[in-house]
C-alpha cells in the first residue's frame, strides 16, 4: 500500500543527530513517492565528529547543511534551528507540505503547528521514535524497513514465496483489532469495504501503520494472510484491473 502524491512540493528537513546517513538513498527514493523535493536542508553542528558519516552523501543528494553550532554542552540546538526554518519556509507559501526526519519528539509541536496551517506532515525516523511524534504527522515512515526490499532481492530470485506463510501463529493482537475495526467501520451492507478505502483510514488512525513494518510489501498480502477476513477480487470491464473488496468473516 503506497500513497503517491507527485504534485506536492515538499520541504524535506533532516535532523542529522537523530537519523544515520546510511540510508539516506532509501529515504530520499521512499520521499518522492509522496511528492517532489523544493528544499533539502540538514541540520547539525558540523564541527562535531559525530555528524561526520553525513559529510560524505551531502552532495550526491543536492542536501544543504545548516550550520547550528552546540552553545551549551549536553542541549540539542539543531531542534531550533529546524523549527525555525520549517516556519520560514511556511510563511514564503513554497511548498505543499513537509517531511520532518527525525526520531526526535521535539518535533511533536512543529508537525501539529504545521497540520494547522493545512500542510501535508511526513515523518521518518527510526522505530524508537516517541509515540507523539509519529501521531501527530500524516504519515510516519520508519527508516528501518527502507531497504528490505533490496536486502531480498538475491533471495526473490531462488524462491518465490511470502516472507511469512502464516501470520496466525503469530498473531499481534492490536494489529488485528485494528484491521477488524477499520473494515467494520467502512463495511457496506453486506460487510464488504474497497482495500484503496481501507489503505487510507489505517493511515488515518495509525499514521506509522505500513505492511512493510509486518513483512509486506503491500495491504493485500498482509490482508490475505489472515484467516479472519475475506477478500474478493472484481474485475473491471476492461478486465486488466481489479477493485479488491475485503470483510470480516
Amino acid at each position: 500500500m503506497q500513497t503517491t502524491l507527485p504534485d506536492l512540493r515538499l520541504a524535506v528537513l533532516i535532523d542529522a543527530d537523530n537519523v544515520p546517513s546510511a540510508k539516506i538513498k532509501a529515504m530520499l527514493e521512499e520521499i518522492a513517492k509522496y511528492g517532489t523535493p523544493t528544499f533539502k536542508r540538514i541540520y547539525g553542528d558540523w564541527t562535531n565528529p559525530r555528524v561526520t558519516s553525513w559529510k560524505a552523501v551531502l552532495l550526491d543528494n543536492a542536501i544543504t547543511p545548516i550550520q547550528q553550532y552546540a552553545y551549551t554542552q549536553g542541549k540539542n540546538a539543531t531542534d531550533s534551528a529546524m523549527i525555525i526554518d520549517a516556519m520560514d519556509i511556511l510563511y514564503t507559501g513554497r511548498v505543499d507540505g513537509y517531511c520532518l526526519v527525525s526520531s526526535d519528539s521535539d518535533f511533536t509541536r512543529l508537525a501539529i503547528r504545521l497540520r494547522e496551517a493545512g500542510m501535508k506532515v511526513f515523518g521518518m525516523g527510526e522505530k524508537k521514535t516517541p509515540s507523539a511524534f509519529t501521531s501527530a504527522c500524516d504519515r510516519f515512515i520508519y527508516i528501518e524497513i527502507l531497504n528490505k526490499k533490496e536486502e531480498k532481492k538475491p533471495e526473490a530470485k531462488s524462491r518465490k514465496v511470502p516472507i511469512r506463510k502464516t501470520p496466525d501463529e503469530k498473531i499481534d493482537p492490536k494489529l488485528l483489532a485494528l484491521l477488524t475495526d477499520s473494515v467494520d467501520d467502512l463495511a457496506d451492507e453486506d460487510g464488504w469495504t474497497f482495500l484503496g478505502e481501507l489503505g487510507n483510514l489505517l493511515i488515518k488512525k495509525q499514521p506509522s501503520f505500513d505492511s512493510r513494518n509486518y513483512g509486506f510489501d503491500k495491504l493485500l498480502p498482509l490482508i490475505k494472510s489472515f484467516r479472519q477476513f475475506e477478500v474478493d477480487e472484481r474485475p473491471t470491464g476492461s478486465g486488466k484491473i481489479r477493485h479488491v473488496f475485503v470483510r470480516n468473516k
